[in-house]
């Protein structure tokens, strides 16, 4: 199997396993943890979506690209229209959401450098198992 394929079907099955994961601590916490994992969690669905697409981009392209996207949504949120939206669609208020939040712009940091962190392992131990020389 090529590596570009590899990564695609891995970056699938991460985003399917993050969007459960995602709606799994929504429905099973609450308070501000239920909260900003899920802005976290959002900005690592984004990240994922962005390697699936971008197989061969580096963790911190990726990592940016995600952060830009979620902070545009956010910043969106200070206008009438996602919330409009948000009211129509329960796929909107999923993607969109509906109100604005500062601290949300802090979790959605944190999945960006969470993700970007796994993948730099992830791209780290292939390099070893498939050279067996450590990457620098």
């Amino acid at each position: 199997m090529s590596p570009v394929l590899r990564t695609r079907l891995l970056a699938a099955l991460l985003a399917v396993v993050t969007v459960l994961a995602g709606l799994s601590v929504r429905a099973l916490t609450g308070g501000w943890f239920g909260k900003y994992a899920g802005d976290a969690l959002y900005t690592v669905l984004v990240y994922v979506l962005i390697v699936l697409v971008w197989p061969r981009v580096s963790p911190f392209r990726a990592a940016a690209g995600a952060l830009a996207f979620s902070w545009v949504v956010e910043l969106a949120q200070l206008t009438p229209l996602p919330a409009a939206l948000s009211e129509a669609s329960v796929v909107a208020r999923l993607v969109l959401g509906s109100t604005f939040g500062a601290a949300d712009l802090l979790a959605y940091a944190a999945g960006a450098v969470l993700a970007a962190s796994a993948h730099a392992l992830l791209l780290r131990r292939r390099v070893i198992l498939t050279t067996g020389e450590r990457a620098v």
